[in-house]
This record gives structure tokens, C-alpha cells and sequence, in this order.
């Protein structure tokens, strides 16, 4: 789920940026301390939007820096569980096919690509199912559920996502459009 949240905190803008806009210089060094990290309660820090307010700065004896209290807009997505996500196959393996929601990877494990017996084709990079002879391969759009969230560290790609896609109306897009018309029809 994306979010737009509201941060107050303390920021050092060291002597090389005091030639510039104040709000610029903040910006600049909360992007570099902000994005891409994963906070536990909040989710993935996408983007630092803009810095609302920024106090007047202080200097601490011995570090020629300033620090000032500010007040930002910062996006964030975090996963959450049950959660219907859409994104792209954008790798394989024999265990499973990773699917990139947002700015995190999920893994649908190969029991939970469909319901069928699921073969996986090493030489074409793809998930074959036996008695359906639906293909999952790289590239493909996929729509499917969080099942679980495994949380290790604020750096993204240490943190797991689990998926499935064994449930009516997720899988592969056009699994999912032919079910629909399947249905019309009947």
C-alpha cells in the first residue's frame, strides 16, 4: 500500500551546501539518508517529496555544519498481508518465479503458481502446468497475493515477500481474462 507520510526530524547540511536554498540543501541530504530504506512500521521509503519547514539552524562546536529541525513529505510503500499486487515475472528457478511489486521482489513458490501439476522447463526459463498447459515465463504480467511478509533489516532486498497465485481471479493476465470470459459465457 502506498502512503504519503509526514516526518519531522533533524538535518546536517554541511558547509559546501550553505550557498544554496536551504530547503534544496535539506532535500538533498534527507534523500540520501531516506530512500531506499525499509522501516518496520512504515514500509520502503520511495521518495523524499518536498521539505515543508525548515528551523533555523545550529551550529555544535567542532563540526562546521549546520543542523536544522525540518519538517517533510516522504512516500512510502509497505506491504501488506493479503494484499492483491500486480507486476512482472522478472526472474525463474526451479523452486519458484519472482515477481517485482513495486520496489520489492515477492517469490511465488512453484506450489503456488496454479492449480495444476507445474513443471518447470529449465532450457525456456518457464513453469509449465501438465493438464492446463498454462506457461508462466519471464516477462509476464502477473496478479497476486501477499502471504507472507518477512521482515530482516531496513535494506530492501534482505527483507522476503511471499506470494500466491492459486486463488480465482490471480495468476497470469491472460489466465485470468480467458477464466472471465469462461465464465460469461456459462
Amino acid at each position: 500500500m502506498y502512503k504519503l507520510l509526514k516526518i519531522k526530524d533533524v538535518v546536517r547540511i554541511p558547509p559546501r551546501m550553505f550557498t544554496m536554498d536551504p530547503k534544496e540543501a535539506a532535500k538533498i541530504v534527507l534523500r540520501e539518508a531516506y530512500e531506499g530504506i525499509y522501516d518496520r512500521d512504515e514500509g520502503v521509503v520511495l521518495a523524499v517529496m518536498d521539505v515543508e519547514d525548515i528551523g533555523q539552524g545550529v551550529i555544535v562546536p567542532g563540526d562546521g555544519a549546520t543542523y536544522h529541525e525540518v519538517v517533510f513529505n516522504v512516500l512510502v510503500w509497505k506491504p501488506e498481508m493479503h494484499e492483491v499486487v500486480e507486476g512482472e515475472v522478472i526472474d525463474v528457478a526451479p523452486y519458484g518465479a519472482f515477481i517485482r511489486i513495486g520496489p520489492m521482489d515477492g517469490l511465488v513458490h512453484i506450489s503456488q503458481l496454479m492449480d495444476d501439476y507445474v513443471v518447470f522447463d529449465e532450457k525456456n526459463k518457464q513453469f509449465i502446468g501438465k493438464e492446463t498447459n498454462r506457461i508462466l515465463k519471464l516477462g509476464d504480467e502477473a496478479k497476486a497475493r501477499i502471504i507472507a511478509i518477512s521482515v530482516k533489516s531496513r535494506v530492501i532486498r534482505e527483507n522476503k515477500i511471499g506470494l500466491t497465485m492459486r486463488q480465482p481471479g490471480l495468476g497470469k493476465r491472460d489466465w485470468v481474462e480467458k477464466e472471465k470470459r469462461r465464465e460469461a459465457e456459462e
